[in-house]
């Protein structure tokens, strides 16, 4: 019997995952005119964009005043970059998932559809409530996304505002960039002279 190999952090390509950006999360997102028509088609409250990323962008100002001076610059910026890179992974995930069930509420419906359209078939009892609760679902998601979308923008404003920086996801240097890094430090050790 063979075994399979295994994947190990050691040899997972870490080229081969592209960091979550907040245009990634964007993009798997409802934007404001979905989000608004969900909520009139299926009678959901419409979510306060503004009010939410305005509420998290507070948040995390008053997270950054409540360290005083006990955190330096650098920490500063790696803990917020964290912080926000949740926020941002976050809504990123909830747009993923929205986009599967989407996708899946379109399927169901087509079905149904398909089924009526040949009339020497019954669609299967309880087959229309399930694809109507299966849309629900979705447009639910849809604006869970939306909202969470809202607090990933309000975090990476106060990112820009308490580090005097972009946010921008964190990438672990390649094994290539190492070497560079590695090569370059070596060649300025060589500037001190053989002590």
């Amino acid at each position: 019997m063979t075994r399979r190999p295994t994947t190990t952090l050691r040899n997972r390509n870490p080229e081969a995952r592209d960091p979550v950006t907040f245009a990634r999360a964007e993009a798997v997102c409802p934007d404001a005119q979905i989000a608004a028509s969900l909520s009139r088609h299926f009678g959901l409250d419409l979510v306060d964009y503004d009010a939410v990323r305005q509420a998290h962008r507070d948040a995390f100002r008053r997270m950054a005043a409540a360290f005083g001076n006990t955190l330096g610059e650098k920490a500063v910026g790696m803990h917020f970059q964290r912080l926000v890179a949740a926020l941002v992974g976050s809504a990123f995930n909830a747009g993923s998932f929205y986009t599967q069930k989407v996708t899946e509420a379109r399927d169901l419906t087509a079905k149904l559809q398909n089924d009526y359209r040949d009339e020497g078939r019954q669609s299967a009892y309880g087959f229309e409530s399930r694809a109507q609760r299966a849309r629900h679902f979705a447009a639910k998601l849809g604006l869970q996304a939306y909202a969470q979308l809202a607090a990933a923008d309000g975090a990476i404003a106060a990112y820009a505002e308490i580090t005097g920086e972009t946010w921008k996801p964190y990438e672990a240097l390649t094994e290539t960039s190492q070497s560079v890094d590695r090569q370059a430090a070596a060649a300025e050790l060589t500037a001190f002279g053989n002590n």
